[in-house]
């Protein structure tokens, strides 16, 4: 699975944490987050908006995002066609992100989980499969929602 990751400032610790676990996986991980290095404060949008145009042109498979609470980048990833942001705290709404709603892109919060934990919920996240079934039938209905908006805006 190819997965983008990015975090602003507050989720580049976590980041790391995270980057490290993928990579003793059979994931291919592309990080386009914040430097180690960084000590300045950054906007969370624009690293939303570098994951959230991946996942949503399909040129990954997944997309992990890192803010102080996940809030901001769960919003800001929304706003891209094809995208699935959830906001990820504890195994349920992991699992059930992906078995209901096929999340594409998850969202955490550096400052208000620890890294064991995020560390079990991505784990949970990324081998739940979708469900299908009725499911599938009201994201179709999403994706006519988004169409719409979309035509209503151009």
């Amino acid at each position: 699975m190819r997965i983008a990751i990015a975090s602003d400032h507050a989720g580049k610790e976590l980041k790391s944490h995270i980057i490290d676990f993928l990579t003793l996986t059979d994931h291919v991980v592309l990080d386009y987050g914040v430097a180690t290095d960084s000590v300045g404060s950054v906007d969370y949008p624009d690293y939303a908006d570098i994951v959230a145009s991946e996942v949503s042109n399909l040129r990954v498979d997944r997309g992990i995002l890192i803010c102080g609470t996940g809030i901001g980048m769960c919003i800001a990833a929304n706003k891209f066609p094809g995208v699935r942001a959830t906001l990820v705290y504890d195994e349920f709404t992991a699992r059930m992100s992906r078995l209901h709603n096929d999340a594409n892109v998850c969202c955490m919060g550096a400052r208000t989980i620890n890294h064991h934990r995020a560390l079990d919920l991505i784990k949970l996240w990324l081998a739940t499969e979708f469900e299908e079934g009725r499911h599938r039938t009201r994201l179709a209905k999403i994706d006519q929602l988004e169409k719409r908006i979309q035509g209503q805006h151009s």
